[in-house]
């Protein structure tokens, strides 16, 4: 397959109107897929901006001089709806192909709502594959497409325009020699039986869910050291109002106050802007006006709130569980080696030591990974099996009383 990276503007097809995207999803709706990328900026706001969508075709059936269809489609230029192309989301007959797509399906799902289904992430079809953990695109076209790759526009401004010929080649790159690592990767998920694994990982990036932030819940990502119900409510309340601020106004979450400022405000709970003024870490613009009070209003909800976050409890000893988690381990390492799936897709070492503390309400215990690693681990956790070292690999031995 040509490589697109010394193409001119000229020979790039770019799509900047509704009745251009209608024609190009109408053909790509008679494709068994379409391969799809997106250019974004997020610096300045809390939501993505959506600056190019990229999409290619595969050839014609048995036209081996027809290279396939490739276009950028510019969603800032002109008055262009997409809707053509989130009718092609829906469009369940054409495969949807992304690389590493949870960031381009978050932009699509808060602007319309729309996922594509069915969709194929050649992130996590690598994974499966044994091409290693959150395998990068550029790896994967030099390994399976096995052309250069021209990163040199990665990091440049999307939103200006014109675009120039170096931008629009590496966009296009993006979906061209997707369309070879796809066919590769669904061809070898075939062969090993292991697509209905695949299908398990993409449910995820489908569900609605792991695209919706909820104010409530922002402070379970905020990493605390301290236990102390009441400070935790302080916490709470200030991730509450910070998630709502930002999100209102489509800025940073860091535009409001940092996690390390959010920590400060929790410990030493001020109650006046004079308390503010005295903050290490807290921006000048926090320090009065709509963020000050709104911090000053939370402090005051998290000391006042009877209703005060429970930590995680600790999971209750017993001994040998540490044992039990370096055990658990092993037996990951050897299931990863034997499988060649990425030892971080199977299990992670929160998820060994959970099962070491008796939890068995894991991801890792359930679907294609309790095939691959959690049958075993559960039997190696209640004594009926054992690890043995034999040459330069490690085997499950049954427990024989």
């Amino acid at each position: 397959m040509p490589a697109p990276t010394n193409a001119k503007q000229d020979d790039i097809r770019t799509i900047t109107t509704t009745a251009e995207l209608a024609e190009f999803c109408e053909l790509a709706k008679t494709k068994p897929y379409v391969t799809l990328d997106t250019e974004f900026l997020r610096e300045r706001t809390y939501y993505s901006k959506l600056c190019l969508i990229q999409a290619a075709l595969p050839p014609a059936s048995g036209v081996k001089a027809d290279g396939g269809v490739a276009v950028l489609i510019d969603p800032l230029v002109g008055d262009l709806s997409l809707e053509p192309l989130y009718d092609l989301f829906r469009h369940t007959a054409t495969v949807k192909v992304f690389h590493a797509a949870r960031q381009d399906l978050e932009i699509f799902f808060h602007d319309a709502g729309v996922l594509p289904d069915p969709l194929f992430d050649t992130q996590i079809a690598a994974m499966v594959c044994g091409f290693g953990e959150q395998v990068g695109y550029e790896t994967l076209v030099k390994k399976i497409a096995r052309q250069p790759l021209d990163k040199s526009s990665r990091f440049t401004d999307w939103s200006h325009r014109p675009l120039s010929d170096a931008q629009a080649s590496y966009a296009l790159a993006d979906v061209t020699h997707l369309r070879a690592i796809y066919e590769f990767l669904a061809a070898q998920l075939e062969k090993t039986g292991r697509a209905p694994w695949l299908h398990e990982e993409v449910a995820v990036l489908l569900n609605p869910e792991t695209y919706i932030t909820r104010p409530d819940e922002a402070w379970e990502r905020v990493r605390t050291r301290s236990g102390s119900p009441r400070f935790l409510a302080v916490v709470r309340e200030l991730a509450r109002f910070r998630e709502a601020y930002a999100q209102e106004r489509d800025i940073p979450r860091a535009r409001v106050f940092k996690d390390d400022a959010l920590i400060e405000l929790a410990s030493t709970k001020p109650l006046s802007e004079a308390d503010l003024g005295k903050s290490r870490l807290l921006l000048r613009d926090a320090r009065r006006g709509e963020i000050a009070n709104g911090i000053l209003a939370a402090v005051k909800q998290g000391i006042e709130t009877k209703d005060l976050p429970k930590p995680a409890p600790d999971e209750p000893g017993r001994p040998g569980n540490a044992a039990l988690a370096d055990l658990l381990r092993v037996l990951l390492k050897a299931k990863s080696d034997e499988t060649g799936v990425a030892p971080r897709l199977i299990a992670s070492a929160s998820d060994l030591d959970a099962i070491a503390s008796g939890a068995r309400d894991l991801p890792a215990l359930s679907g294609w990974r309790a095939e691959v690693f959690g049958r075993d681990a559960l039997r190696l956790a209640s004594g009926e099996i054992a690890l043995s070292a034999q040459g330069g690999a490690v085997r499950v031995v049954p427990v024989t009383v």
